[in-house]
């Protein structure tokens, strides 16, 4: 996910680097430190969202940064139909963890719908929750460990469509280092986020005993210099990052522990699926016909995802990526029949996971509250 002041309440700066890779999609950080202080968080965050608005002057005009729309050459209005408008702030810059919403704009999906769309890009500090909270933005990307924290800190935040079913937090080691699992880590120094809830976890299970911690700052260099460096990714990025500089990396997949919440999770405030239901129901139906075809072939999607990103993206990342992201959004043995599903059962088993690890913060949050798959098909 950290010592940034705007990350103790709401999330943490997605420090990625160059080149710029996957998206650092579990953005919340504040998991680990906010003890029993969630009244406090609760205090900070309305001053926080006041002091907002009066800097804007009640403006609804994004102050995240510049809309695909601009990015790209072109806005919402001369790529979308005239239809209600909708607002979606990422987690990150453009990647192929958004890819569904790139491709339902570019094959018309969301205009049939009737929606005129605004992606905005997220970046190191994208303001995914505080833009719901102020409802400047209809829908957002975040994790479904995210959304836990949201709702601990008082925010309506539901989940509605989880496109990767898998979660692709990885750990990096070099081939040569000898590391054959996440229990062969000690004596190696790891570069990661601190405090991130997968990391706490890996603790509780005695896995980072012996580990040096020092901060991640989103580069590969590091690992290609040293093969008794390892370092947090994504399966979906770094691991072809890494091989691009002629090193043989292993992925050590964090869910093969246990620890696997949803992840490209799109999520929006409970106040809307209450008031417009048929504007919700219109975008995730749209959203989940656009991760479909993208997961089928990405070619459009990828197009818009490269025209929005001006940090080091490319098309052999992004093609890297796709490809990934079909195994981690379909898992084998998934009978699903409605993409992006969720189950009770496996947010009851986050928050328990979660409740274990920070005990003041248990019971705050019901599974039953973080999600709704009322309008998938």
């Amino acid at each position: 996910m950290k010592s940034t002041p705007e990350s103790e309440f709401f999330l943490s700066p997605k420090v990625r680097g160059f080149p710029c890779s996957s998206s650092e999609s579990d953005t919340v950080l504040v998991f680990h430190s906010l003890g029993g202080c969630v009244p406090v968080i609760r205090v900070i965050a309305f001053t926080f969202g006041l002091v907002i608005l009066v800097m804007s002057g009640c403006d609804s005009s994004p102050t995240s940064p510049t809309s695909v729309g601009e990015g790209s050459g072109k806005s919402s209005t001369e790529t979308s139909s005239a239809g209600s408008p909708v607002a979606i702030q990422l987690n990150w810059y453009p990647e192929s963890e958004h890819g569904g919403v790139f491709q339902a704009e570019a094959d018309g999906a969301y205009q049939t719908a009737g929606l005129k769309v605004d992606i905005r890009p997220g970046g190191r500090s994208a303001p995914v929750a505080q833009e719901l909270a102020l409802g400047r933005d209809q829908f957002g990307f975040a994790n479904a460990d995210d959304v836990v924290v949201y709702r601990r800190q008082g925010l309506d935040v539901v989940a509605v469509l989880a496109a990767m079913q898998d979660n692709p937090r990885c750990i990096l080691v070099q081939e040569k280092s000898g590391v054959e699992s996440l229990n062969d880590l000690a004596g190696l120094t790891l570069q990661c986020q601190a405090g991130r809830p997968y990391l706490e976890f890996m603790r509780s299970k005695g896995l980072l005993d012996k580990v040096k911690e020092v901060p991640y700052f989103g580069s590969v260099a590091p690992l290609v210099a040293d093969p008794k460096i390892a370092i947090q990714g994504y399966s979906c990025a770094e691991p072809l990052l890494a091989e691009q500089e002629g090193v043989k990396v292993r992925v050590l997949m964090v869910s093969k522990l246990g620890w696997n919440p949803y992840s490209s999770v799109l999520i929006t405030t409970g106040k809307l699926i209450k008031e417009q239901p048929e504007l919700v129901g219109a975008f995730v139906k749209a959203t989940q016909a656009g991760w479909e075809s993208y997961l089928e072939d990405p070619t459009n999607g990828n197009a818009d995802i490269l025209a929005a990103n001006d940090h080091g993206m490319t098309a052999e990342v992004l093609k890297y990526g796709s490809e990934q992201m079909r195994n981690l959004a379909k898992p084998p043995g998934d009978q699903s029949k409605a993409f992006g599903h969720m189950s009770l059962t496996r947010w009851t088993g986050l928050i328990e996971q979660m409740d274990a690890l920070d005990p003041a913060q248990a019971k705050l949050v019901k599974p039953e509250d973080c999600f709704t798959d009322q309008f998938l098909q």
